[in-house]
């Protein structure tokens, strides 16, 4: 991982911010004024915009009408959604059908119990009320954290059922299915903007600070973590090919402001 500094591809090239959200665009659970106005002023500045996040559908929906982004891919996949600012409404696509999404419903009901069962400490997390597809473990957003080695026992339990389970800097998510944060940010994409992910990856940047952006880290050549990814060393199956200097929010606003000079629009 090299500074933000050497990532000389800065150029007009870019057209395309993808970014996580928790501990990437937020500090300690709260989204601060210089993040939001990093995102605000890329979109201004003729980027495409959107967050790649483990967070529920019921947030996406809210981040998709309200916040200046272009769409959002939630729940780690399992869908996109995009405010449609001509016809005035909400479009939103899905990696499985209803009826795929409650019938595992019933099979992560039984991992959650297993879970609280086997790993004292942990709890669902607070968000779930608001999923359509995943079960998310909270193992130090609202608990007290829990060590690494029952984070992963977590993880296990997941895999015993043959759901895939992916660990962010706050939870862990499980699900069945073969999607994950990078299929869906290539479906939306090529379905709303036309862009061939595969043939114009060098246009694009992601930014995140996690395992479970590690999809996005090893596909992307522009990929950058905020500082706090540096937490993960040893732990990520692919890592960002930059690093900011700030943590969290800071290091994404330094990200924007280094696109946005690049592009000669500061």
């Amino acid at each position: 991982m090299r500074p933000l500094a050497d990532f000389t591809a800065l150029d007009r090239r870019i057209a395309v911010v993808l970014t996580d959200i928790d501990d990437t665009l937020t500090d300690k659970g709260r989204l601060p004024a210089k993040a939001y106005a990093a995102l605000e002023r890329l979109k201004q500045a003729g980027f495409i915009v959107a967050p790649v996040t483990g967070r529920p559908a019921g947030w996406c929906d809210l981040i998709a009408r309200q916040w200046p982004v272009d769409g959002v891919i939630g729940e780690n996949g399992a869908f996109y959604f995009r405010y449609d600012d001509a016809k005035k409404r909400i479009v939103r696509h899905y990696a499985k059908s209803a009826a795929e999404r409650q019938a595992d419903a019933a099979r992560l009901k039984e991992i959650e119990q297993t879970v609280l069962r086997e790993v004292p400490g942990a709890a669902v997390a607070a968000d779930q009320a608001y999923r359509e597809a995943d079960l998310a473990i909270d193992f130090c957003e609202d608990v007290a954290p829990l060590p690494k080695t029952e984070v992963l026992k977590i993880v296990g339990i997941f895999q015993r059922y043959g759901a895939t389970a992916k660990i962010s800097s706050i939870h862990v998510n499980g699900w069945f299915g073969k999607y994950d944060k990078l299929s869906t940010s290539r479906l939306f994409l090529r379905d709303c903007f036309g862009i061939d992910i595969d043939h114009d990856k060098d246009s694009i940047v992601f930014v995140g600070d996690s395992p479970n952006d590690a999809p996005m880290f090893g596909f992307f050549p522009n990929s950058v973590g905020v500082a706090n990814v540096l937490d993960f060393a040893g732990e990520l199956p692919a890592s960002p090919a930059f690093v900011t200097s700030g943590r969290g929010a800071k290091g994404f606003a330094e990200l924007g402001d280094a696109l946005i000079a690049a592009k000669g629009m500061e």
